[in-house]
């Protein structure tokens, strides 16, 4: 026996054990886990962090793409991630340190919901990462926490659905429970469903292809050369479409200003102003400046837009995203619209609002509004309108756009504008917007899109005629 050769030491998995998680893996979701907990704890936005992060990481264009998807992800299924937590740890989730609610709740999302990702792989890594928070005091919480996850997520119990529809839409599907009361009424269940199911969907990046410098075929095979999945948008015929983008800014032609990054629906709902060339237009709440540079592509550069925003810093960008496209005729200023002043032929109000129509683009938002956010907004919608009614020229157009889905500040607004404004009549937009967009016009005369009927972010625009 003494003369037996030792046998091979056996693999980590070969022990039953994992192997280290790699340096790139662990990146990825250091990465994702630090913009989680400023999201968490500062109140900051995902898509601008996302945006600063991967523009100055080091990461591959898929890992890049990975960083997106467990921050998107991680947020808008946080609902349906807490439940888990409540039911796997012996801690609530409010009861938790943030940090470790949001590295639970990452970890979580990759266990339940992004099935290419092994769990195992998922637990190895969150513990690694637990161990640079206080000297590791969490590293056995969230081992604990997760491996009884990992083995036991299918068989957690949700409301039913015919039992306690609210509940289960609320829970199950990752929404505020105020928010599903509020669809639920203007939409009835199955469309409810459809659409949270829709809200919980990653959103693509969208270009909107400066056609003063490039046709978009154009650019699309320069895309597609560059290895990039790119398609045309359905609706916008200025719309590319791409899938695992990274960071826009490092895209082919950003330097050059040949596109600017803006979502589908929100090209669409500058064209009902019809804006033509050497007319004089107001974008009233301008920045971050997509709009108002589309109104000037639009306008081939000839004539004026004068674009106002009460922040100095949202100025700022819309001047150097005008630079970038080479666009001379926008006239950002630091003001506030309800103090604008002038005559104009046509007036964009493209007004403060909940932003629940883009819960793929910005999940957390669901998170944050309450009921109380949206009568204040709708209140600020309405003063906004009356006063910038008084900027449009006789004959002259005010398109009123919003970015969310809520009849409080989207039907209820143009009702009220309405009646106190009897020189101001909805105007049929038809001619105004691309064949295949056309659809999305309601007998009402007002544009509507839709993330579960149409693929696009919630927008809502309608435009207005001034008789006197």
């Amino acid at each position: 026996m003494g003369n037996r050769k030792p046998s091979p030491r056996p693999s980590p998995r070969e022990r039953g054990g994992r192997e280290e998680p790699s340096r790139v893996a662990l990146g990825a979701r250091s990465l994702a886990w630090d913009i989680l907990r400023r999201v968490e704890e500062h109140g900051a936005y995902a898509d601008a962090l996302l945006g600063h992060a991967l523009a100055s990481s080091q990461l591959a264009t898929r890992d890049q793409a990975l960083v997106t998807r467990l921050v998107y992800g991680t947020l808008a299924w946080q609902g349906y991630l807490d439940h888990l937590i409540a039911t796997f740890s012996r801690r609530p989730p409010h009861g938790l340190d943030p940090p470790v609610r949001a590295l639970l709740r990452l970890a979580l999302f990759q266990i339940c919901l992004l099935s290419r990702i092994p769990p195992f792989a998922a637990v190895d890594t969150a513990v690694e990462l637990a161990k640079r928070f206080r000297g590791g005091a969490a590293v056995g919480l969230v081992n604990a926490v997760l491996r009884r996850a990992a083995e036991g997520w299918q068989a957690v119990r949700f409301p039913s659905p015919g039992e306690d529809p609210i509940g289960y839409l609320t829970t199950r599907l990752s929404h505020p429970r105020w928010l599903v009361e509020d669809w639920l009424v203007h939409y009835g269940f199955d469309e409810t469903e459809a659409l949270l199911r829709a809200n919980n969907e990653p959103a693509p990046t969208v270009l909107r292809v400066n056609r003063r410098k490039i046709e978009p075929a154009t650019l699309l095979a320069r895309l597609r050369e560059h290895g990039y999945a790119a398609a045309p948008t359905a609706y916008s015929p200025v719309g590319i479409r791409l899938e695992h983008a990274g960071a826009p800014e490092q895209l082919p032609g950003y330097a050059e200003g040949l596109f600017s990054i803006q979502g589908e629906a929100s090209q669409l709902v500058s064209l009902p102003l019809g804006a033509q060339p050497g007319q004089r237009i107001l974008d009233a709440c301008a920045a971050p400046g997509g709009k108002t540079t589309h109104l000037a592509e639009l306008m081939d550069d000839r004539g004026e837009i004068v674009a106002l925003d009460v922040h100095a810093r949202g100025i700022r960008r819309i001047e150097r995203m005008a630079h970038r496209l080479s666009l001379s005729i926008v006239h950002a200023q630091t003001a506030d619209a309800l103090a604008a002043a002038g005559r104009f032929d046509g007036v964009l109000v493209d007004a403060p609002c909940s932003g629940l129509g883009t819960l793929r683009q910005h999940p957390e938002v669901r998170w944050r509004r309450t009921p109380a956010d949206v009568a204040g907004l709708a209140d600020v919608q309405r003063r906004l309108l009356l006063h910038l009614a008084d900027s449009v020229r006789a004959g002259g157009t005010l398109v009123y756009a919003t970015c969310t889905l809520n009849a409080a500040e989207n039907e209820e607004t143009v009702a009220a504008f309405l009646q106190a404004r009897p020189a101001f009549a909805v105007d049929d937009p038809h001619r105004l917007l691309p064949e295949p967009a056309r659809e999305l016009i309601g007998a009402d005369r007002m544009l509507r899109t839709f993330p579960h009927r149409h693929g696009l972010d919630g927008f809502f625009a309608v435009r207005f005629l001034r008789h006197d």
